[in-house]
């Protein structure tokens, strides 16, 4: 009975320990997201192991919690995800922008107020230079064109634009880079937590040059950065205090 009972331990605890020491999942296109990615290279960083997804996008590969898992593919951005459990994983990764994709024009419209006129622009000024004054604007005399008033429209709408999209990206860090999202990923609490969020808020122009921004990723290799930092720097410096007269 004892040596039977040896044998089964022998046997099935090992493939338990393996069971619980993998991770599996899918692989989609971000765009198509029923549509499978096979031979995607899926690379476990921290134990080097490498697997590549099947016909159906599947793929296992022995990991741990709190390792970092790489995707990578021809035509497509390459992605990582930080695992916080070994539950089933669904990822979809991005179409490089740079791949151009056949695309058939069926038929195509104009927006008619293009071609309108500027409501802020004023009439043609000729500055005649060879005393040719009295022609018209379609006859052969000397002079300089100015459309006065068009340029400042275009520089105020280009400053809208800016602070709209300004807003759409500070909206988007704020939505996502939460101490709720934040502590989950890297178990920080508390002073600790909010002086981490406030060193390493994601900047604006990071999030706007990296389509989709990855905030899992940047998470952990801001953490590995602060945890190098001493105690002193990891504390946000105080606000001077005013002088009073």
């Amino acid at each position: 009975m004892l040596k039977n009972l040896l044998l089964f331990l022998v046997l099935v605890v090992p493939v338990e320990l393996m069971a619980q020491l993998t991770v599996s999942g899918s692989v989609y296109d971000y765009d198509n997201r029923t549509f499978p990615l096979q031979h995607v290279k899926v690379r476990n960083l921290n134990n080097s192991r490498v697997e590549l997804t099947k016909a159906a996008g599947q793929f296992t590969i022995a990991a741990r919690v709190g390792d970092l898992l790489e995707f990578s593919f021809a035509g497509y951005h390459t992605d990582t995800l930080y695992l916080i459990n070994l539950t089933p994983k669904i990822v979809f990764l991005p179409g490089n922008s740079t791949t151009l994709r056949e695309v058939e024009i069926v038929s195509t419209k104009v927006n008619p107020s293009i071609l309108a006129p500027d409501p802020l622009a004023r009439p043609y000024t000729r500055v005649a230079t060879d005393g040719l004054q009295g022609k018209g604007n379609n006859d052969r005399a000397g002079g300089l064109l100015f459309n006065l008033g068009y340029g400042k429209y275009r520089r105020q709408q280009e400053k809208i634009r800016l602070l709209e999209e300004r807003d759409r990206y500070q909206a988007e860090i704020n939505a996502i880079f939460t101490e709720e999202y934040v502590s989950d990923l890297v178990k920080l609490k508390g002073d600790e937590l909010r002086n981490f969020m406030s060193l390493y808020r994601p900047p604006e122009e990071l999030v706007k040059s990296e389509r989709p921004f990855n905030y899992a990723y940047y998470t952990v290799k801001a953490y590995h950065a602060w945890l190098k930092l001493s105690p002193e720097e990891r504390r946000l410096s105080s606000m001077p205090k005013l002088k009073t007269d």
